[in-house]
């Protein structure tokens, strides 16, 4: 019995290729997204001012880093928790270590970055939001910031420990 239960949840890993496979989908029509926005920068390249161009270029950066989350997140995902992709040999080369202190350190720092780009969407922006919504855009900022540097000190820590 105890077999049969351990078997049972090392093949239900297995399952989080749903998952992947769906963030794959998913990052395919983000793509179309992005090529809709990239084509109507393309259009509107001499019509839009300094401030609306800027805001479009921002606008390209974050879906850029919003998809580079997804393909970080699907295959470290995959790589650590269903199987080793083949000639990784054991780590994927372009994404550095994959351990989950790493891999929480660099979606931290991607949020951040996300979370930035789109702050200074707002601050270019400032007058279409009220105050309000700006502190607490702010402040919500802070917090992500806080997080990513406390965790970082955390993996930091933890490292010294295991050595």
């Amino acid at each position: 019995m105890e077999n049969l239960i351990e078997r049972t949840l090392l093949a239900s890993r297995w399952i989080l290729v749903v998952f992947n496979m769906g963030l794959a989908i998913a990052l395919g029509i983000y793509a179309i997204s992005f090529g809709y926005k990239l084509f109507k920068v393309m259009v509107n390249t001499f019509t839009y001012d300094e401030s609306d161009m800027i805001l479009a270029m921002l606008g390209l950066i974050d879906a850029t880093l919003v998809a580079s989350l997804i393909v970080m997140v699907m295959l470290s995902s995959y790589e650590n928790f269903v199987s080793r992709l083949d000639g990784a040999d054991g780590e994927i080369s372009f994404l550095g270590k994959l351990d989950s202190g790493s891999l929480k350190i660099k979606v931290a720092s991607s949020i951040v970055a996300i979370s930035s780009i789109h702050l200074l969407q707002v601050f270019l922006n400032a007058d279409s939001y009220t105050d309000s919504k700006i502190m607490w855009l702010t402040i919500v900022h802070m917090a992500f910031v806080f997080s990513a540097l406390i965790l970082g000190f955390l993996e930091k820590i933890m490292s010294k420990l295991k050595v």
